[in-house]
C-alpha cells in the first residue's frame, strides 16, 4: 500500500463530506476520526469506510445535518438522541457536554440512541485521556456474532474500550471487540479476495469457514467462548437496551441493509481522575505499574513486554512522519467520489 500525508487525506475526506451535505465543522470531526484510525493503524475503521457513509447519506439513512437532542434526567446523566446523524460527530458532541459535567461532579454518564457505526471507540477514549479523564465506552453494532451454542448472528462484535493517561508519552488504550476478531478484518479480507483463518467464523449453516464472503453472511465467534458472549451481552445491555436504541437482530447493517437505518446505541461513562486523587499521583502510580509489568520475566523469544496502546503509539509516530497507508481499492473509491461530487482530488503518494 502507498503512503499519503494524513493532513491531506483529512482535508480531502472533509471536502467530500461537505459535498454530500455535512456542515463544515462536522465534516472536520468526521474526517479527523477516520484518519486518526489509520494513523493508529486501525485501518478497518479508517478512510476505507468513507464510501459507505456517503452512500448511506445519499439514501437518506444518515442525516448529515442532524442535531443531537439531549434530555438531562439527573445531574451528570445525559440521555441523547443522535437523530440518525453521523455517529462520530454526534459522539464527539456528547463527549464535549460530558467533560464539564464530570469536572463538576467527578463522574458523568450518557446513553446515545439512533446513531450509526462511529468508528474506533479508542478515538473518544483517547480524547478523554488527553483531558486527564477516563472514559469507559461501549457500542453495539449490526448482528454479526452468535451467542455461545448458537449460530444465528444476534450480537454485533460489540466492542468496549477505555484509555488511561500515563506519564510515558502514550495512554494505556484498551479497545477490543468481544468477538474473536473485529468484523472489519473479515470485511478487509473480503475486499482483497483473501481467505480468513479457520476458527474465526461460521457460515450460514453453522459450519467453520475460511471464505470471507461466507463468513460475512454467517457469524463471527465470540472471544474466549462463553466469556466473550457474556461481555457482548453486557455491551448490548448498556448500549442498546439502556439507551432505548435498537438491539440484537433489530439493528440495521451498515453494508447489507441499504433500505433502513441502523439505530445503533452507545454508552459513555466519564470519570475525572482529580475527583479520586491528584492527577500527577495517578500517573506516577500508573507508570510504576507499567515499569513493574515490563520487568516481568519474558517468555522465550519475547524481546519486550508491551502495554495496550503502546504499539498503536509507535505506529502513530511512524505514520504521522511517513504518511498513512491506504489500499488501492480505497484510493479508487476516493477518486470516484471526487469525480461524482466534483471535488478536486488532491492526494499525492509520499516518497
Amino acid at each position: 500500500m502507498n503512503r499519503y500525508d494524513p493532513d491531506m487525506v483529512k482535508e480531502l475526506v472533509a471536502n467530500i463530506a461537505v459535498a454530500v451535505g455535512v456542515p463544515k465543522a462536522d465534516a472536520a470531526i468526521f474526517a479527523d476520526s477516520l484518519v486518526e484510525a489509520d494513523i493508529q493503524g486501525i485501518s478497518t475503521h479508517g478512510v476505507s469506510r468513507v464510501n459507505i457513509y456517503v452512500r448511506r447519506i445519499q439514501k437518506g439513512l444518515i442525516n448529515p445535518k442532524a442535531k443531537i437532542v439531549v434530555e438531562e434526567t439527573r445531574p451528570s446523566v445525559l440521555v441523547v438522541d443522535a437523530r440518525h446523524g453521523l455517529g462520530q460527530v454526534q459522539a464527539c458532541k456528547v463527549l464535549e457536554k460530558l467533560i464539564p459535567m464530570a469536572r463538576s461532579a467527578g463522574a458523568a454518564a450518557a446513553t446515545i440512541r439512533n446513531s450509526q457505526h462511529f468508528g474506533a471507540l479508542s478515538y473518544y477514549c483517547n480524547k478523554a485521556a488527553e483531558q486527564d479523564m477516563i472514559l469507559f465506552a461501549t457500542t453495539n453494532s449490526e448482528p454479526a456474532m452468535s451467542p455461545t451454542g448458537g449460530y444465528d448472528a444476534y450480537f454485533g462484535t460489540n466492542p468496549l474500550a477505555a484509555s488511561f493517561p500515563t506519564g510515558k508519552g502514550y495512554p494505556i488504550r484498551i479497545d477490543l471487540a468481544t468477538s474473536l476478531v473485529a468484523r472489519g478484518n473479515i470485511i478487509a479480507a473480503h475486499k482483497k479476495g483473501e481467505d480468513i483463518p479457520l476458527g474465526w467464523a461460521l457460515d450460514v449453516d453453522g459450519n467453520p469457514t475460511t471464505d470471507a464472503s461466507k463468513a460475512l453472511m454467517g457469524t463471527v465467534l465470540p472471544m474466549a467462548g462463553h466469556k466473550g458472549y457474556a461481555l457482548a451481552l453486557m455491551v448490548e445491555l448498556f448500549s442498546g437496551v439502556l439507551s432505548g436504541s435498537a438491539f440484537g437482530s433489530s439493528l440495521g447493517s451498515m453494508y447489507k441493509d441499504m433500505d433502513r437505518k441502523q439505530k445503533v446505541g452507545h454508552f459513555f461513562c466519564l470519570l475525572d481522575i482529580d475527583a479520586f486523587m491528584e492527577v500527577e499521583v495517578f500517573k506516577k502510580r500508573v507508570d510504576r505499574m507499567i515499569d513493574e509489568i515490563k520487568t516481568c520475566r519474558k517468555q522465550h523469544g519475547v524481546e519486550q513486554i508491551l502495554l495496550p496502546g503502546e504499539p498503536e503509539s509507535r505506529t502513530a509516530r511512524k505514520n504521522r512522519e511517513k504518511g498513512i497507508q491506504i489500499g488501492a481499492e480505497t484510493i479508487e473509491e476516493l477518486r470516484a467520489l471526487c469525480d461524482e461530487f466534483q471535488v478536486p482530488y488532491t492526494l499525492n503518494e509520499k516518497s
